[in-house]
C-alpha cells in the first residue's frame, strides 16, 4: 500500500525517491532501459535519465510508464505527487549562486537523514561551524563576491539547525587531530569554534571523535560523508566533494566499503570523552 511508503520531505529527496521506484518498476519487468524507451517512442537515454535523476520527469512521463508497466491507480497518483513536489525550491536554493548546484544536492538529501557519519581530515565540520571560521573559508583563496559569501555563509549557518530539530538525525563525526590544531583566522578565533565544536558534540544526538597524529596506521580515505534515511526504500549514499564539483556513491559495494573505513576510523581515533579532553586542552592554550 502506498500509505506505507514514507515520503521524504526535501525536493532533492523526493526526486531521489522517484528515480528509485522508476527504475525498481523497470527492472520488475526485466527490460532495459533502450527496450522501455523503443515500447513508448522514447530514447533509451530518457528512461534512464528518469532513473538517476538527470532530468524533470513530468506527469505525462509518469502516466506513460505506469501504463505501460501496468501499475496500480494508487501507485501511479503517488508517483506524480514525487514528480510534481520535486520541483519545488529548498529553502537553501533562494540563496543562489552562493551555493553550487552540485553542493544543493546534497543540502537537500542531508535535510532528510536520519544517521550521519562524517570523517573530516583538514576542517572542522561544517555543522559545527562559528560565522567568522566558516567566512574565513569561504573568503580565503576565493573568486566569490562578497555577497556570494553572504550567501554561503548564511547557509552554512541555517544546515546548523538540523542537529538541534527534534527529529534531529544520529550524527557521528571524526576528525583528524590537525582538523583541531591547524589555526583558521587566529587563535581567538579557533578557540571560540573549538568551544562550539564541544558545545555540539554534547548534544544527545551527537558524537565527536577526535583521530590523534599517533593513532598509527588507519584508512586514508580522505573527508567523506555517509548519509542514511528512515525509509527502507531509500539506499544509504557516500558523499565526497571537492573544489568543483562532488560524486555521490550509491551502490551497495561503496557503501560497505565507506562503512568499513569509518569503523575503522572510529577503532583508531579517541573516545569521544578524550576527544573533548583533548579539545578543551587546545583551548586553553588558544586562551594564553
Amino acid at each position: 500500500m502506498i500509505e506505507e511508503i514514507e515520503m521524504a520531505g526535501s525536493p532533492t529527496a523526493r526526486r531521489r525517491r522517484l528515480s528509485i521506484e522508476l527504475k525498481k518498476l523497470r527492472e520488475q519487468s526485466t527490460l532495459t532501459c533502450a527496450q522501455v524507451g523503443q515500447a513508448l517512442d522514447w530514447s533509451g537515454s530518457k528512461v534512464n535519465r528518469m532513473e538517476t535523476g538527470g532530468g524533470r520527469v513530468q506527469p505525462s512521463d509518469i502516466d506513460a510508464l505506469c501504463r505501460f508497466y501496468g501499475t496500480s491507480d494508487e501507485l501511479r497518483e503517488f508517483l506524480k505527487s514525487l514528480a510534481r513536489d520535486a520541483k519545488t525550491r529548498g529553502w537553501w536554493q533562494v540563496h543562489g549562486a552562493g551555493v553550487p548546484e552540485w553542493f544543493n544536492i546534497y543540502i537537500g538529501l542531508e535535510q532528510d537523514a536520519s544517521t550521519l557519519r562524517q570523517y573530516q581530515c583538514e576542517l572542522l565540520p561544517g555543522l559545527m561551524q562559528i560565522e567568522a571560521y566558516a567566512r574565513e573559508l569561504h573568503t580565503t583563496g576565493s573568486h566569490m563576491s562578497a555577497e556570494e559569501i553572504d550567501r554561503a555563509v548564511r547557509v552554512r549557518l541555517e544546515r546548523q539547525e538540523m542537529l538541534t530539530r527534534p527529529d534531529s538525525p544520529e550524527a557521528w563525526f571524526i576528525v583528524n587531530e590537525g582538523a583541531v590544531r591547524n589555526v583558521i583566522g587566529d587563535r581567538e578565533l579557533m578557540r571560540e569554534q573549538l568551544e562550539r565544536a564541544l558545545d555540539s558534540a554534547a548534544l544527545p544526538n551527537v558524537t565527536l571523535q577526535v583521530l590523534p597524529f599517533d593513532s598509527g596506521t588507519y584508512p586514508a580515505t580522505g573527508s567523506f560523508t555517509m548519509l542514511g534515511f528512515p525509509a527502507p526504500e531509500d539506499p544509504d549514499l557516500v558523499y565526497r566533494d571537492g573544489i568543483t564539483d562532488a560524486v555521490y556513491l550509491e551502490g551497495e559495494h561503496h557503501v560497505r566499503e565507506y562503512t568499513r573505513a569509518f569503523d575503522g576510523l572510529r577503532a583508531a581515533a579517541l573516545s569521544p570523552q578524550r576527544s573533548a579532553q583533548l579539545i578543551k586542552s587546545v583551548v586553553k592554550e588558544y586562551s594564553k
